[in-house]
């Protein structure tokens, strides 16, 4: 070949190499932040199994899921039983992902208890798993993401102590049996009061349930045991520790034309609780951050998967919402976060 056409052929090869090399730094620009990976290299794919599906509280945790998963280039998996009491379809749902390889998994327990051997048996099949919201007994996973719920407890506690001047009779409606981060709030509850030698504990054993209906009607039985020959109740006031017992109670309360007669402190920040804040039919609500909870529950674990050193627990936040500072930017910023970011 001759010189002239040979140095040809070679500036022709230089500049398609070099078009080459700017369409692909294109195309990682267009792709946005590049995936995350584990030490080994691997793409993340991350379960995240919530106790139930239906209730607001867990959509927002999604939210939180979902927008670390876009930020990280993480695939998540989002799969959680209908039902709050489905043990064993939560169970199933964690032997269906050790199955599928995921590269690890993060988990809301339904029961302290029931959840520990497949967890365990994730572990064991090289799958690390995050526990989120509700302990588990057992050292085994990662990580623990969650309210401090003895202290959401004890601020419920002391707000209503507050409320009724040091003395009178409280109710308090139990949410689930084996839930161990409402067992927490409710012991949290209890303690405070105890302080309080003038305040009776008098209703302490019922269980609303997992359904709002259930909640409904264990709420309708527990007020018919204090009732009035004038139409009222005999107690002064009322806690419940979750967003169901909550919503079932204030829901009782109002078809018995009892809202707002009694002293009531609920949880979770749900737009039909707030609304009987409002309406002053609550006096306050303890809120959690369910969007923090499932963002720093996928952020924590993949950097586990990337072989960093995590937390072994992990405070998500917790506060008293009241009629004076429900619009406050910061209370406002957990009630209603910015969803699609």
């Amino acid at each position: 070949m001759e010189r002239p056409l040979l140095r040809t052929v070679v500036l022709i090869i230089l500049a398609l190499l070099v078009v080459e090399c700017e369409q692909s730094d294109d195309s990682q620009e267009a792709l946005g932040r590049p995936e995350v990976s584990s030490k080994q290299g691997q793409s993340l794919t991350i379960a995240v199994i919530p106790k139930g599906t239906v209730y607001d509280f867990w959509k927002t945790v999604q939210a939180g899921a979902e927008k670390a998963g876009r930020e990280l280039g993480v695939e998540i998996v989002w799969k959680g039983p209908l039902r709050e009491d489905d043990r064993e379809a939560q169970i199933s749902l964690v032997e269906d992902f050790i199955t599928r390889r995921v590269s690890g998994i993060v988990l809301a327990p339904l029961d302290a208890v029931a959840l520990r051997t497949p967890v365990e048996e994730a572990i064991a099949h090289g799958i690390p798993v995050l526990i989120f919201d509700s302990g588990l007994s057992s050292e085994a996973p990662v990580s623990y993401v969650a309210t401090d719920n003895l202290r959401a407890g004890q601020l419920a506690g002391e707000h209503l102590g507050e409320l009724l001047g040091g003395h009178g009779e409280v109710a308090m409606l139990r949410y689930e049996e084996g839930s161990e981060s409402t067992g927490q709030r409710e012991s949290g509850f209890l303690e405070t009061l105890r302080d309080s030698p003038d305040i009776q504990v008098v209703s302490s054993n019922q269980y609303g349930g997992a359904t709002a209906e259930t909640c409904y009607k264990a709420s309708e039985n527990l007020l018919a045991r204090f009732r009035t020959p004038e139409g009222g109740v005999s107690i002064d006031g009322i806690f419940c520790p979750n967003e169901s017992t909550t919503f079932g109670m204030l829901r009782a309360l109002q078809d018995l034309g009892l809202a707002g007669t009694v002293r009531f402190v609920g949880f979770d920040g749900t737009d039909k609780i707030i609304e009987g804040l409002r309406n002053r039919e609550l006096d306050a609500v303890v809120v959690q951050n369910p969007m923090q909870m499932g963002y720093l529950g996928v952020k924590t674990l993949a950097e586990h998967l990337q072989g960093r050193d995590v937390p072994k627990r992990v405070d998500t936040g917790v506060a008293l919402v009241t009629l004076e500072n429900v619009d406050s930017p910061e209370i406002q910023a957990v009630l209603r976060p910015a969803m699609s970011e």
